[in-house]
């Protein structure tokens, strides 16, 4: 029988929390608990409750898949949510950009 791996989720907790500019404090605030309870998790001492996890993914607009990415076998660039991480919070003239950039590259990639 196959050892089932350790998931480690606090990294990609932080990761998220800081692409939204939240502070431990701001993030606890927000998702009633506490910055020690937040620290914890972020260093893999303590495991999130499920509450916890979907109050973080409706604060930040995401999915568990991104919480959980390198545990999920889904096909695609993972790396590209990470780098999307705050594209809700770039001005209009940035967003636009980056758009058209997207979209001037998948042009350009039809043969």
């Amino acid at each position: 029988m196959k050892k089932a791996r350790v998931i480690k989720i606090g990294r990609n907790i932080q990761v998220i929390r800081k692409s939204h500019g939240y502070t431990q404090e701001k993030l606890a605030e927000a998702i009633e608990c506490s910055p020690r309870y937040i620290g914890d998790v972020e260093q893999d001492r303590s495991k999130p409750s499920y509450e916890v996890l979907v109050k973080i993914c409706n604060l930040f607009n995401i999915g568990m898949d991104e919480i959980f990415s390198e545990y999920l076998e889904i096909k695609g660039k993972k790396e590209i949510n990470g780098a999307l991480f705050g594209f809700d919070k770039l001005n209009s003239k940035n967003q636009d950009t980056i758009v058209h950039m997207i979209e001037y590259f998948n042009k350009s990639n039809v043969s």
